[in-house]
């Protein structure tokens, strides 16, 4: 329900010319992974060098306010997670992302699309991209919108074992923001 929810807020905020794009790590909580494996759906929790982490993906809009999220296992990285979200990607101008965006057939997709990638090139890229750093620097609120969630003790360390309460957590604590 509260899925539904964000999903009708920031539909009304309209199609923004510049977009975000970014994830970062939740913290799962010994009990919610306490449980076997299996099942019908995925919990979304996987292993890293820091534990057990969910990542949590993000697209956001000039503002700063979240236009799509995607709750992926830790260990998936930013590019993959982007694979996923690229559907939910509106039609802006310009798009921000760190390194972890850097591929050769994201940045083609975009071009494909009619959005100016603002990705930083991979220092040990052959051929480095131009972007500009002062568009870049904006992206810093994509950070902001993540800040805010980890505010919450229930969105930093993860307790829920099912995926779509959890979510559900996150939709809650973003919508305050819509």
């Amino acid at each position: 329900m509260f899925n539904r929810i964000f999903v009708e807020l920031a539909g009304k905020a309209g199609e923004p010319d510049r977009i975000k794009i970014d994830a970062t790590h939740l913290k799962a909580h010994r009990t919610a992974a306490s449980l076997l494996k299996g099942g019908a759906l995925p919990r979304c929790i996987g292993r890293t060098n820091g534990g057990l982490n969910s990542k949590l993906h993000a697209v956001c809009n000039g503002l700063g306010r979240p236009i799509a999220m995607l709750l992926t296992e830790g260990q998936m990285s930013d590019l993959k997670g982007a694979v996923l979200l690229f559907d939910a990607l509106s039609n802006a101008k310009e798009l921000l992302g760190d390194k972890g965006y850097d591929g050769d057939w994201f940045r083609a997709a975009l071009t494909a699309r009619g959005i100016t990638p603002c990705i930083p090139p991979k220092s040990n890229r052959k051929v480095q991209y131009h972007y500009d750093k002062a568009v870049y620097k904006k992206r810093h609120l994509v950070k902001n919108l993540f800040a805010k969630i980890k505010d919450w003790r229930r969105i930093h360390t993860r307790y829920d074992r099912c995926t779509h309460t959890f979510m559900s957590a996150i939709a809650v604590t973003v919508t305050f923001w819509l």
